[in-house]
């Protein structure tokens, strides 16, 4: 883990996921020792970075922002682009 890393908490939710063929790292955040809402970021194979402008208030609802984009466009939504912010 980096000196970055670790100042911020990482949901039980963050890891791999794997669709169709495509790896990527799942990752839910938000600032340690804190209650303050949590950032979606999902990193592609290549070290490229989707990230959502605006946060969720729990984890969970990060998760499932995630899973309906995967299900509506696909884990290659992420992968056909270089890195970009999903309002």
């Amino acid at each position: 883990m980096t000196d970055e890393e670790q100042n911020y908490e990482f949901s039980e939710l963050s890891g791999q996921f794997s669709d169709d063929g495509v790896v990527v790292e799942l990752r839910i955040y938000r600032e340690a020792g804190t209650n303050r809402d949590w950032t979606l970021e999902v990193i592609d194979e290549e070290g490229f970075s989707t990230t959502w402008e605006e946060p969720f208030p729990t984890d969970r609802e990060a998760f499932e922002e995630f899973i309906a984009t995967v299900q509506r466009d696909g884990i290659q939504a992420f992968t056909d682009e270089p890195p970009q912010t999903v309002h």
